[in-house]
Parts: structure tokens; C-alpha cells; sequence
């Protein structure tokens, strides 16, 4: 019987509370209400899709691990840092910046560099072939303890195959042998 009647006061109680609430809010108040109330059941109705599911649970993963690593106070820092270079920049610094950019482009996006690097990949390529062919046995009192070791020699003999290599490419590309004719 004590539990009915407690049971009773609990609902009465409630119903009270209820009625008061009501009785508090305007028109204004319980629309607002309404409509975050829509909203945050919208926003639970996204979390049921599994993808945005996954992907909300990625990222609180990832910032558990940012926080972990003492890197979350670090990320935000450098949010702040581009936030405040990007309102100090003036339209005059972005277009010297872009001048800059261009200007490096050109400088190394060209035919002679691009030409270089062939070259000297196609020396290095070769010169490995090479060396790989020769094996060095020592000698000259074994070229002084450090260069009588095989792998020095073979070292030295692709340095020199490599330079030799570069050497023929670069003037084969400008039309000259290396025979000075």
C-alpha cells in the first residue's frame, strides 16, 4: 500500500511539474522548442545512415588520438596561425607570392633541366650496369688499407663510370664528341 501511494505522489508530482512547465512557456517558446526538438531528431535520423555513422565515429577516434598525443592543442594552433596569416594578407603579398610561385615554376620547370635529369639517370642506370659487371680485386699495397676493400673500388669505377657516362650524354645531346673534334 506504501508503494501505491508513493507511486501516486511520484505521478502527481509529475503532472504538477508538467503544468507548470506549460503554463511557463509562450507560444514563441514552445515553437522554439519544437523545432530544435525537429532538428535534433533530424540530426539522429543522419546518425542511422551507416557511412556518416562510420565517419562520426572516425573522427572522434582521431581526436582521441590528437588529445592522446598532446597534438589537439597543436592543430588548433596552427588553425589559428593560417586564420591569422590569411587576415594579414594583403591582395598586394598574395599577388607578389603568385609572382614568386611563377617565377620558381619557370625556373625549374624547364627544357635544359628537364634534360639534365634524363641524363643523369639514364649515366646513373648505365654506370650501375657497368660496375655491376666489373669486380675490383685490389692492389697499390692495397691502396692504403681502405681503398683495397672491393666494395671501395667498385664504388670508385661507378663514380668514374658515372661522370664518363654524364659526360658522353651531356655532349651527345649537344651534338659534340668527347674527343674534342
Amino acid at each position: 500500500m506504501e508503494g501505491v501511494r508513493k507511486s501516486e505522489t511520484t505521478q502527481n508530482d509529475t503532472l504538477r511539474l508538467v503544468q507548470a512547465a506549460s503554463d511557463a512557456l509562450t507560444d514563441g517558446m514552445v515553437e522554439r522548442f519544437a523545432t530544435t526538438g525537429g532538428n535534433a531528431l533530424e540530426v539522429l535520423d543522419c546518425l542511422n545512415d551507416e557511412d556518416t555513422k562510420d565517419a562520426i565515429l572516425n573522427i572522434v577516434d582521431r581526436v582521441t588520438e590528437l588529445h592522446r598525443a598532446g597534438a589537439l592543442d597543436t592543430l588548433f594552433d596552427a588553425v589559428i596561425l593560417m586564420h591569422g596569416m590569411r587576415s594579414a594578407l594583403t591582395d598586394s603579398m598574395v599577388e607578389r607570392l603568385m609572382i614568386w610561385v611563377e617565377t620558381m615554376i619557370s625556373n625549374v620547370a624547364n627544357e635544359e633541366l628537364a634534360e639534365f635529369a634524363g641524363e643523369t639517370v639514364d649515366a646513373m642506370h648505365e654506370a650501375a650496369v657497368e660496375t655491376s659487371q666489373h669486380k675490383s680485386a685490389g692492389g697499390l699495397l692495397s691502396t692504403i688499407a681502405m681503398l683495397s676493400k672491393p666494395e671501395t673500388q667498385q664504388a670508385m669505377k661507378f663514380m668514374m663510370t658515372f661522370a664518363a657516362k654524364m659526360q658522353s650524354n651531356a655532349t651527345a645531346s649537344q651534338g659534340t664528341t668527347t674527343d674534342g673534334k
